[in-house]
């Protein structure tokens, strides 16, 4: 009996050595953590450790873990980064992961609030492919009943042209278009025109001989202008011949009427008698 109860007392004074040494370590690693919590924090910081980095915030910034490899440095953010949420409490701002990892932005763990690219919004969820009777909307990333169309702005009214030519003419016409940004869905409104085309007065100007696409239309000008002057010289050589004809034709008429007017002065020379006279 004596034995059991000095074996006992022997195990307890073993056990609150223990415990005191253990006291001891950790108020001499708690010297130790406080002596570098209070030199060089980084921005936002209440506390941190040379080890660990932050191991509070200020208020109003959230606590997020940053992995690098297999270590883990704590960080005092404004707003949590792509995939996680900030839940405030008494205690401590920290940010907290989604639960899905297509999700950027959460609302709580299980309620997206947008997606990563290439996915669509539909209930809290992202979905590559919208759910059956849904159609994907490239402008909101989201998965709506119906999609409407939807159009770019108007782009500048191009230069006036005629027949591809920007010169050599006064009147021609000058287009506009836009682009198709959403196509939409069988339920939503159809498309408007994304082309104009107007009239259009320029000052007419004579088209440089290397511009790019005048040449055949040069070559054209140049052979109707040939055409123009062979015909012109064609009637004037006309003209010309004309006016010989007409000049030897009066000349012969002058000739025929001289002759003419000699014959009948001869012939009434002879019709008038002759009348002699006598003196006795």
């Amino acid at each position: 009996m004596q034995f059991r109860l000095i074996s006992v007392v022997l195990i307890l004074l073993n056990c609150m050595e223990y415990i005191g040494s253990q006291n001891a370590s950790r108020g001499r690693r708690h010297r130790r953590t406080n002596a570098s919590v209070s030199q060089g924090c980084p921005k936002g910081c209440d506390r941190c450790s040379e080890y660990n980095g932050c191991l509070s915030c200020k208020p109003r910034l959230f606590f997020f873990l940053e992995r690098n490899g297999m270590r883990q440095t704590g960080v005092c953010l404004s707003s949590c980064p792509s995939g996680y949420y900030g839940v405030r409490t008494p205690e401590m701002n920290k940010c907290t992961r989604c639960r899905a990892d297509n999700c950027d932005t959460c609302f709580n763990k299980n309620f997206c609030t947008k997606c990563k690219p290439g996915f669509y919004l539909h209930k809290g969820r992202c979905f590559d492919i919208c759910p059956e009777g849904f159609t994907p909307n490239n402008q909101t990333m989201e998965c709506t009943t119906a999609v409407h169309c939807e159009v770019s702005e108007w782009t500048a009214w191009g230069p006036c042209t005629k027949q591809g030519k920007t010169c050599g003419f006064r009147r021609g016409n000058e287009s506009r278009k836009r682009d198709i940004v959403q196509f939409p869905s069988a339920q939503g409104n159809p498309c408007p025109k994304i082309t104009e085309t107007r009239k259009c007065i320029v000052q007419r100007k004579r088209c440089p001989a290397g511009e790019k696409g005048n040449k055949g239309n040069d070559k054209r000008n140049k052979s109707r202008k040939e055409g123009r002057k062979e015909a012109m010289s064609g009637k004037q050589a006309k003209n010309s011949n004309r006016g010989k004809e007409n000049k030897n034709t009066r000349e012969e008429r002058v000739r025929k009427e001289k002759s003419g007017n000699k014959k009948r002065r001869g012939q009434n020379k002879k019709l008038i008698p002759t009348t002699v006279s006598t003196v006795h």
